[in-house]
């Protein structure tokens, strides 16, 4: 038995989506729905002053969802951890459209369980 972790890097965003709660919660609410992830609390959000971004974490049955913002870079860092396999989604396609990302690297890592 093996999890499951995406860690993503969305570079070039437009820094005022980075900035916006409801896209950012849009973004988590269509990750839920699309993998099957199972959420046991609210969502913690944390807006960063000024110039500063937002921090998201959702805490799920599966593991977590978390997100970080930092608009005066453009960029947008996201990682999802899943205790089983999920089906591929397409981050890259998302965070194009949801953000205007340039450029989205995608890394997806096996976590296994018990020694091999």
């Amino acid at each position: 038995m093996a999890g499951c972790e995406w860690v993503i890097e969305a570079l070039g965003c437009e820094a005022g989506r980075l900035k916006d709660p409801v896209a950012l919660e849009r973004m988590f609410r269509d990750l839920i729905v699309g993998l099957g992830l199972h959420p046991v609390a609210e969502t913690q959000w944390h807006q960063f002053p000024g110039p500063g971004g937002i921090t998201g974490l959702c805490l799920l049955a599966e593991s977590h969802l978390a997100c970080h913002t930092f608009p005066e870079f453009g960029s947008l860092c996201l990682n999802v951890f899943c205790c089983k396999p999920r089906p591929d989604w397409d981050f890259g396609a998302y965070l194009r459209e949801a953000f205007f990302a340039r450029e989205v690297r995608v890394r997806q890592l096996e976590r296994p369980y018990g020694t091999v």
